[in-house]
Order: C-alpha cells, then structure tokens, then sequence
C-alpha cells in the first residue's frame, strides 16, 4: 500500500488519516512534542489503529520539511485562536470571570476583617 493511501488530503493544511476525523498534528504533537510512543497514542484516540499511527509518523520522517511546516502553522493557528478568545471571549466565559473577581474580592475583604 502507498504511504499516502493512509491519508485524506483534505486541503493544503488539513491532512486527516483515512476513514476519521483525526488530523496528523494531533498524532505528531503526541509523537514529536509528548515524546509518547505509537503504542500510547493509539491510546488518546477512538477509532485509529497502531498501523495508521505508524504510517502517519513514516509520512513525516519522509516529508519532514514539509510536514514540520505544516505542524508550524497549525500550532502557530492554534496560538492566533486562543489570543482571539482572550480578547473578546464569549458572554459566558467573561460572566465566569467577573464571578470569579467577584468571589475573589469577597475572600480578601473577608481575610483583611478577621
């Protein structure tokens, strides 16, 4: 079987393995950053194989220049995302703030009167 037979190539920066909704920079950010081992990482995901966990880290270690970039952009994507959020987070998440300054200035009021 062709290495690439493993995979969908959905666009330029969505690669998933065959039959799931499993990107490869989810099973390489276990692989390249957790250090975990194939055998763990089939651990961490329903409905994937030891056979494509393999197959994913062999299309790296033979496209590494381009699959490193394609890991770059998306951890880069990732950090652009999460910026946003703390900018302008959702309704609930800044009610969920303000309750927590809220409970926190209560304990300290409370701590500065005892």
């Amino acid at each position: 079987m062709e290495l690439e037979n493993y995979f969908e190539f959905l666009s330029e920066d969505d690669i998933r393995l065959k039959g799931t909704r499993v990107g490869i920079e989810s099973i390489l950010y276990e692989y390249i950053y957790k250090q975990r081992p194939p055998e763990e990482i089939i651990k961490h995901f329903s409905g994937i194989t030891l056979e494509q966990v393999y197959a994913t880290v062999l299309y790296y270690l033979h496209n590494k220049e381009t699959v490193s970039k394609y890991i770059k952009d998306w951890l880069e994507w990732g950090h652009q995302q999460r910026k946003k959020q703390q900018l302008n987070p959702h309704p609930a998440i800044a009610r969920l703030q303000r309750l927590r300054q809220q409970k926190q200035q209560l304990t300290q009021e409370k701590a500065s009167v005892s």
